[in-house]
């Protein structure tokens, strides 16, 4: 059970090349993905390591904002650079764009700020969710698949992720809604570094999110000929939360057309804080479908 972590540990474990013209310079590995396509979470999840290594460390993230411009390359490391846009009295800018073979695969800006007083609002967590424990995880769900993306879902990832009302791995169970919700935790536990936790939980935010725009068009992950694709991704970090705590991700899709669909997301801790929102958009088609 500890390998998928540690292979997430070191993927956040980057390299300092000591390189630095304009730019500051790391490295990171790629982790192994079936279809040989690096997970886009992963290399959100490094550019924000990479830019957080660039401030002080009393300004913490609160935004990122990124584009996945090329697919990954599971083979080869990846190459980060960042930009030291802007420091401020109170908020300090970067920009991080991930490298393979020379050309970017991922550019991305993130805000940070010292942290302050302020208003403090929140909407409540819904309050009609089964608890984690009372639903089946992926290793249940994909237990009689023997294919090696249900492997690699079941055994292979560093989170536990169950899905209300039901996965959507082989088929679309109930009602074909624009919503959904899984609880989310690491496999096992993390250091206590709140940076880490941060980019840990950047990573997990790409896991599910546009699901909620496939259950609402009964299109499973195993529908034949599918072709899915993530286009952007912000996220806003509101209140620190623990990864390894299990966390309630809570899902909508409010539009698709043009074959992009947009998805939503508010994760809160299990007692109910909202610790980020998220958004992204896709690249959805299906053979035979409008």
């Amino acid at each position: 059970m500890t390998e998928p972590l540690d292979s997430l540990l070191s993927a956040l474990d980057l390299t300092d090349t000591g390189a630095r013209t304009s730019e500051d310079i790391f490295t990171g590995p790629s982790q192994w993905m079936p279809h040989g396509r690096v997970f886009g979470g992963q290399v959100l999840a490094q550019s924000l390591v990479a830019a957080i290594r660039t401030v002080p460390d009393e300004r913490i993230v609160h935004s990122m904002h990124a584009y996945f411009l090329r697919p990954g390359d599971v083979n080869q490391p990846i190459t980060f650079s960042v930009d030291r846009i802007h420091d401020g009295r109170s908020f300090s800018t970067r920009r991080t764009q991930a490298y393979q073979d020379g050309v970017p695969i991922l550019s991305m800006i993130a805000s940070f700020q010292d942290e302050d007083d302020g208003f403090d609002h929140q909407l409540e967590m819904p309050s009609d969710m089964p608890g984690p424990e009372s639903l089946p995880n992926s290793a249940d769900a994909l237990a009689d698949v023997d294919h090696p993306a249900a492997r690699y879902w079941s055994r292979d990832r560093p989170f536990d992720i169950r899905h209300i009302p039901s996965p959507v791995y082989l088929t679309v169970e109930g009602d074909h809604v624009a919503h959904q919700a899984v609880w989310i935790k690491s496999i096992g536990p993390l250091p206590d570094d709140k940076n880490l936790h941060r980019a840990a939980l950047a990573y997990a935010s790409d896991y599910t999110i546009l699901e909620s725009i496939m259950r609402r068009h009964g299109v499973a992950w195993s529908t034949n000929g599918l072709k899915l694709a993530s286009l952007d991704h912000a996220m806003w970090w509101h209140r620190f939360g623990r990864v390894d705590d299990w966390l309630l991700y809570v899902q909508e899709s409010p539009s698709a057309t043009g074959g992009r669909g947009l998805a939503l997301g508010r994760i809160y801790s299990r007692d109910g804080v909202l610790l980020a929102s998220v958004a992204q958009e896709g690249m959805m088609r299906v053979p035979g479908r409008p």
